[in-house]
Order: C-alpha cells, then sequence, then structure tokens
C-alpha cells in the first residue's frame, strides 16, 4: 500500500496538480478575483506547494523543496493569521 502512494507520488500527475493549483491563485490575483491575503487563494497555494514539495523530496531536488517549503509555510502562515 505504501509503495504504491510512493509511485503514485512520483508520478507526474501529482506535480501538474499542484502546479495548477499554485497557477490558479496566481491567475485569479492577478484578475482582481481573489485577492492574496483571500483564504481560498491561500489554500490554494498551500496545497499546490505543499504537492510539490513532497514531489521535490521524492525526486531529491533539494532548492525547489527549499522554494516550496517555503511558499507552503507563507501561506499556512496566512490562513493562521486571518484566523486571529
Amino acid at each position: 500500500m505504501i509503495e504504491q502512494i510512493v509511485d503514485f507520488a512520483h508520478g507526474e500527475i501529482v506535480a501538474y496538480f499542484g502546479m495548477i493549483l499554485i497557477l490558479s491563485a496566481f491567475f485569479l490575483e492577478t484578475r482582481d478575483i481573489l485577492e492574496s491575503k483571500a483564504p481560498t487563494y491561500l489554500i490554494l497555494m498551500a496545497s499546490g506547494s505543499g504537492l510539490l514539495a513532497i514531489r521535490a523530496y521524492l525526486i531529491s531536488e533539494w532548492a525547489f523543496l527549499i522554494l516550496e517549503v517555503a511558499w507552503f509555510a507563507a501561506a499556512v502562515m496566512g490562513i493562521l493569521a486571518l484566523r486571529k
């Protein structure tokens, strides 16, 4: 079971899905449909960067991992700030 999950995470579909989430958030923000501090924007960014961070870790892309972890952390901190 674990091996199947790892194989799936290694697959291109996870990378593309993460990319689509991040690019969707960016596109919607630049078209003034979402604000960069809106919960939907932050959730899209956290989800997409989280998926890409996992993918980067599994394929040993360390610079990309650091970038995605930073994006993920920024989005999660934004979500937590909204809750206060």
